[in-house]
């Protein structure tokens, strides 16, 4: 597999991956209703992690129905450790940006997600501190996942995590992160991220701006979680004539949609871990995950999501159970191609009962 090296210095490769399935009945799908929801695939994963002395990589590859965009890189980078506190990554790699890994923990994510601001990954460098007290993050990247390399191709909506999709593409972005831990018993992560970065209109030809600051704060004790997040996202873009600058398209799973140029998003999410033993049960996660799109354009209506549910683990089956919520939210009902964006007035809460049942190895 490699050529002869030392006695201390041996490559390591460890293949893993996921199957899951998934059953949903949604309030808004009558046909659904009337045959008591629907039972389906939903992904199948390979991950691959390697290292050879202090060089390291980390892949993860997923494979989707075409509905839902097909197969894609989630994350894909090589990286080198200086030492244990100090690293450096080049590739597909997670944006500094917020509460992380996830900033929930139902299988939906947070309200975030949709909006490329919870699990987001973009091609670049980032370098990353852990230390006792205080980790901190640095990144820059060239762009979101590029797929097409034409001189005026429109990024890919098939991808895992949103990014600007449509007439318009990220580049050249810069980030930051900040956490301060404290505690033992009652661990605290107090943070602060920023980011800027261009968006070039292929039409225009002329790059425009986006920014976002958040400030994130958890906590851990008795098995107890809690994730309060607050951010402000503003986007500029260059677009042609009579085309508005108060929306922009976003994409993920082969499906782009309407998102709002400026807005406010404030997250709270709680979760509580009991230890049972329940045949092959020996964990039950319980959880409530909240976020509120506040949109800066007076006359768009905000946007709301909330997830209750438990995690079941049994061995390497993971399985959530989910009922979503959602108030002109573009995947749980309502309009999607603008949910996020304009919205509707008229909008009701609509909801979606899931099951997704996961074998990780």
């Amino acid at each position: 597999m490699s050529p002869v090296l030392g006695q201390e210095e041996k490559p390591k490769l460890d293949l893993g991956g996921a199957l899951r399935f998934n059953y949903n009945l949604s309030s808004w799908k009558e046909g659904q209703k009337d045959r008591g929801g629907d039972f389906g695939y939903d992904m199948f994963r390979i991950n691959v992690k390697g290292s050879y002395a202090d060089l390291y990589v980390d892949a993860e590859y997923r494979f989707y129905s075409d509905a839902f965009g097909g197969s894609f890189l989630k994350q894909a980078w090589m990286g080198y450790r200086f030492d244990e506190k100090r690293e450096v990554q080049i590739g597909l790699s997670q944006v500094p940006f917020g509460i992380q890994q996830y900033n929930s923990h139902n299988w939906f994510f947070n309200l975030t997600y949709y909006m490329g601001l919870e699990d987001d990954h973009d091609m670049g460098v980032k370098y990353v501190h852990k230390g006792e007290h205080f980790e901190y993050d640095l990144a820059f990247y060239k762009n979101a996942e590029e797929q097409i390399f034409g001189n005026t191709s429109e990024a890919s909506p098939s991808r895992y995590s949103y990014d600007i999709v449509g007439r318009n593409k990220e580049v050249n972005q810069f980030n930051g992160k900040l956490i301060y831990k404290t505690g033992e018993q009652f661990q605290q992560r107090i943070g602060a991220s920023a980011q800027y970065g261009g968006i070039y209109n292929l039409d225009t030809r002329r790059t425009g701006h986006h920014s976002g600051i958040a400030l994130h704060y958890e906590f851990f004790v008795n098995d107890w979680n809690l994730k309060l997040q607050g951010m402000t996202i503003d986007h500029d873009p260059e677009n042609a004539e009579r085309e508005s600058n108060e929306i922009i398209q976003m994409g993920a799973y082969g499906a782009p949609y309407s998102v709002a140029s400026d807005f406010n998003i404030y997250t709270l999410a709680v979760s509580k871990s009991i230890p049972v033993s329940l045949g092959p049960i020996s964990n039950l996660e319980f959880y409530n995950d909240f976020g509120y799109m506040d949109k800066k354009v007076t006359s768009f209506e905000d946007s709301f999501m909330n997830v209750t549910g438990v995690l079941i683990t049994a061995g390497q089956i993971y399985t959530y159970v989910d009922y979503a919520a959602g108030y002109n939210q573009s995947w749980l009902g309502g309009n999607f191609v603008d949910d996020f964006a304009e919205g509707n007035p008229d909008a009701k809460w609509e909801a979606r009962f899931n099951i997704n049942i996961g074998y990780y190895f």
